[in-house]
């Protein structure tokens, strides 16, 4: 069994002074996808750097307090990369692969739009230089998943309030558009929905601060795992943790019949 979770730590030292490394190797992952370090490699504690006998990598933004991804890997890959070739979008630290065999794991944090129209118009430019990324990938003949932040919720039960955020960052047609073109045009597979196409509230991955947004449950599905349609084909099933709070989003993880290796 491969088992991989992926988690948007909203700051890596905040997440694990709420006690994330004892919950996480509990688990037993094969790969842990973590998002938003806001850190900077000087920041990070030495435990970082060998969590309970992981192996792990980080791409650090340029930014402090910025960004930043990860990965936590049970066994050592055999290639890290770094980026996707793009100056702007590396230099945020956004995407961190690693190879194991004939599997790639793939963390990746997708940028937000909805902090100002410029980090909009950021946020569509990464999209139009990722797409074809996606479809070089999918032309590898590798099994791939990537584990993340996308910052967009597909479809309509993917949210709470819908109908009010079709004109918000995260719930735009041009964002929900693009996404269909990755699952029905590329042939990427939302992981998550192939096991449970119909769940709504319990499929919540994000809840804003504000309010009571946590505690009424009004949330959205942003983070996912996106796969090949092998390795998704596998996938037997996924849980979201939510008894503990270690950012404002919940750790998705995913278990797959595919060795990890």
């Amino acid at each position: 069994m491969l088992r991989i979770i992926s988690l948007n730590l909203n700051g890596i030292r905040s997440a694990w002074s709420k006690n994330l490394l004892p919950w996480a190797a509990a688990q037993a992952p094969d790969v842990v996808c973590l998002q938003e370090l806001k850190a900077q490699a000087p920041d990070l504690y030495p435990a970082m750097l060998r969590p309970d006998g992981l192996h792990a990598y980080y791409h650090c933004a340029e930014k402090k307090g910025y960004s930043g991804v990860g990965l936590w890997c049970r066994r050592p890959p055999d290639r890290v990369v770094e980026g996707i070739g793009n100056a702007e979008f590396d230099a945020e630290g956004r995407y961190l692969r690693a190879d194991f065999g004939q599997l790639s794991v793939i963390s990746l944090y997708l940028p937000s739009g909805s902090s100002s129209p410029e980090r909009q118009e950021a946020k569509f430019r990464f999209m139009a230089e990722f797409f074809p990324h996606l479809e070089k990938l999918r032309a590898e003949g590798r099994e791939i998943v990537i584990g993340g932040d996308w910052n967009i919720a597909h479809r309509e039960i993917d949210l709470k309030n819908w109908k009010s955020n079709q004109k918000n960052s995260g719930f735009l047609p041009e964002e929900r558009a693009w996404m269909s073109r990755i699952f029905d045009q590329v042939g990427w597979v939302d992981v998550y929905r192939r096991l449970y196409p119909e769940a709504t509230g319990e499929a919540y991955t994000w809840w804003s601060n504000r309010g009571q947004a946590w505690a009424k449950n009004v949330g959205w599905r942003i983070d996912y795992q996106v796969a090949t349609p092998g390795l998704a084909a596998t996938a037997r099933a996924a849980s979201i943790y939510k008894a503990e709070r270690f950012s404002d989003h919940a750790p998705l993880s995913i278990d797959y019949d595919f060795p990890a290796g």
